[in-house]
């Protein structure tokens, strides 16, 4: 990390996954630690994993032609951002690549890789997220407050200051 007074310094990112069901509040939760972590003078990259095809350039524009022409990988670079935009699914160590010069990677979804996770449980049906590895805390939708969370830290998934304290302990 950059060194700030409350973050110790890291060589590489810190990586977490945000992993839960559709509508658990992925997004939700990423956006609002992502401001907390900027707040605290971080450097942040998201990564999203999406189940289905997705639409990230802007039809008539020039990326969105050249990949419309069937290109396999288009980048694009200004003076204030760069993207990459491939034709084909790429494994999160591949976009982690991309991030190596932030302090926190927040990734939502990518379920099955082995990074530590933060799981969002919104209703009884979504426990068997539970067994997936590496999960450091849990998020809990009130209506599933009745779940036998495992011996790992839960909190009200509203109760976004003591899930950004808890991640601030693991940095």
């Amino acid at each position: 990390m950059t060194s700030h007074s409350d973050t110790p310094s890291r060589s590489v990112p810190f990586v977490l996954q945000v992993v839960g069901y559709k509508n658990s509040g992925k997004t939700t939760m990423i956006t609002a630690l992502t401001k907390l972590f900027k707040q605290a003078g971080c450097t942040v990259g998201t990564a999203k994993h999406d189940a289905h095809d997705f639409t990230m350039d802007t039809p008539g524009t020039d990326t969105w032609r050249h990949q419309e022409s069937g290109a396999d990988i288009t980048a694009i670079s200004s003076s204030s951002r760069s993207a990459v935009i491939s034709a084909r699914p790429e494994p999160l160590s591949a976009l982690l690549t991309h991030m190596q010069h932030v302090d926190i990677v927040l990734v939502e979804g990518f379920k099955q890789e082995h990074y530590p996770k933060l799981i969002l449980l919104r209703s009884p049906e979504d426990e068997s997220l539970l067994s997936l590895t590496n999960p450091i805390m849990t998020a809990v939708w009130p209506q599933a407050k009745a779940l036998s969370l495992p011996s790992i830290p839960h909190y009200d998934i509203n109760d976004i200051p003591a899930i950004y304290n808890h991640l601030l302990t693991l940095l």
